[in-house]
């Protein structure tokens, strides 16, 4: 099993914190707001514990479960905190209308995260397609995107102990489409599909 750091404190933080417990692996939670680590380190059980903020993460894979406009600048100011961890975005940055990334370039919060990230460090796109609700209760195929074949590695033996399934979408480079998936999976949410019960995957066909 893994042990998992989460930096965030808000409802995704406690959803994957709810499977990675239930998943036999060891959790900290990271928080601005004492209180509110405190609490949802009690919430998770399972012996999930809390650390200061701006510490070295007890986990060697470190979820930053924070908004998008969150990430790159937490990341920076861990620093060297996170120097030789894995580092997973969940984000997603999307603009205020919802029908585009905030960012014009073809970039990403992770590709932008890895950036500020010190020596040693690598970050893998994960979890970002994926509606909360369905993540609660549903089976639904991870993708995952990153440089570091050993990091990736362990993100997916992470997301195996989920219950889940995670599929290798590329080099971090891909985080940037991964983000648009996410765009067309909130499109759809609205549109087509009309509900957020669902998500994106994975059927293959032979024959």
């Amino acid at each position: 099993m893994s042990s998992i750091t989460i930096i965030g404190t808000g409802n995704m933080a406690r959803t994957i914190g709810t499977l990675a417990v239930a998943g036999g692996n060891s959790v900290e939670v990271m928080g601005r707001d004492q209180s509110k680590r405190d609490d949802l380190a009690k919430a998770l059980g399972g012996g999930a514990t809390t650390g200061e903020w701006g510490a070295v993460p007890a986990g060697d894979i470190v979820i930053t479960a924070l908004l998008a406009d969150g990430v790159v600048p937490v990341v920076a100011e861990y620093a060297d905190a996170l120097a030789g961890k894995v580092i997973v975005d969940i984000s997603n940055p999307f603009n205020a209308t919802f029908d585009g990334l905030a960012h014009g370039a073809e970039t990403s919060i992770a590709q932008e995260a890895a950036k500020v990230a010190p020596a040693g460090a690598s970050v893998v796109k994960a979890f970002n397609t994926i509606f909360r609700n369905v993540l609660e209760k549903g089976r639904p195929d991870v993708f995952i995107a990153g440089d570091d074949a050993p990091a990736k590695a362990g993100v997916a033996a992470f997301v195996e102990s989920l219950g889940l399934r995670p599929l290798d979408a590329g080099g971090l480079k891909m985080a940037h489409w991964l983000e648009g998936m996410g765009l067309v999976t909130v499109s759809l949410a609205g549109n087509g599909v009309g509900h957020f019960d669902f998500a994106l995957g994975v059927s293959e066909f032979t024959g």
